[in-house]
């Protein structure tokens, strides 16, 4: 039997458990929700309610070697570099106990600068890499065996873009949407593990970039919701993210190749 860990199951990390789990294999996963680690453990998943922030033992099984291991814990605006310095260290303290064969850390493709471009996994302008972000996939990638996954905006089930802004003024509709459906985010998880893909950085995103304003019209119309009080365009720049690396690599047909689709 294969064995799968997953450390900061959230909306992703908790499909991937049932995706996994359905495929046969074990499967471990951590939450800071009481809530959802009783979810977990109803569905059949080994699930422990841990805190990366706090200085605790994490105890997992020494006895088992996990043929993946998938990261989300994520790295925001709001920690600070110190706090994320320690977020990532007791993360690193982890896996550093256990024995795996693949590990892959969920990043974003915010970590890319918010100007004029075009990017994909080949940039390497250190200096204008969002710092945060940069921070924790370096720390990470310190770990052996490690691939970072870079997410774009991701969206799929209840999470529908048009929700977020009814009857609001929307300012950045004139940028590209450098977005991903989370069908999408699994398929290609599932697709890199089930392939072991060689370490690096491969950003998910959706091969086609509409501008959002558009995305946002056409969603409001599929799910009847309400639409924009109205858009006044600031910060308007042109970045757009490349995802084709690892489609490539994996043979991989998008279910949704444009957030129109979503």
């Amino acid at each position: 039997m294969k064995h799968l860990l997953i450390l900061g199951c959230g909306w992703v990390g908790e499909e991937l458990a049932k995706l996994y789990q359905s495929k046969g294999w074990q499967v471990w996963a951590t939450t800071t929700q009481e809530e959802k680690c009783h979810r977990l453990k109803s569905d059949g998943i080994f699930a422990y309610v841990h805190n990366f922030d706090q200085e605790k033992e994490l105890d997992l099984p020494l006895e088992v070697r996990f043929d993946a291991v998938v990261t989300s814990v994520p790295a925001t605006a709001k920690n600070s570099l110190e706090d994320l310095g320690f977020r990532f260290y007791q993360v690193f303290r982890a896996l550093s106990a256990i024995a795996y064969d693949k590990h892959y850390f969920l990043s974003s493709v915010g970590v890319y600068p918010d100007i004029d471009g075009t990017f994909d996994e080949r940039y390497n302008e250190e200096d204008k890499l969002t710092p945060k972000l940069r921070f924790a996939e370096k720390r990470i990638q310190s770990l052996p065996e490690t691939t970072v996954f870079r997410l774009g905006g991701l969206f799929g089930k209840q999470r529908i873009f048009a929700k977020y802004f009814q009857d609001k003024i929307v300012t950045t509709g004139d940028q590209p949407a450098n977005f991903i459906h989370l069908d999408d985010v699994l398929g290609l998880i599932d697709g890199a593990i089930e392939q072991k893909i060689q370490n690096g950085i491969y950003n998910l995103v959706c091969p086609e970039h509409p501008l959002k304003k558009d995305v946002i019209m056409k969603s409001a119309e599929k799910y009847i919701l309400s639409y924009p009080a109205g858009f006044e365009p600031k910060d308007s720049f042109q970045k757009v993210v490349l995802g084709e690396k690892l489609p490539l690599m994996l043979n991989y047909t998008f279910k949704y190749p444009s957030p129109l689709d979503f």
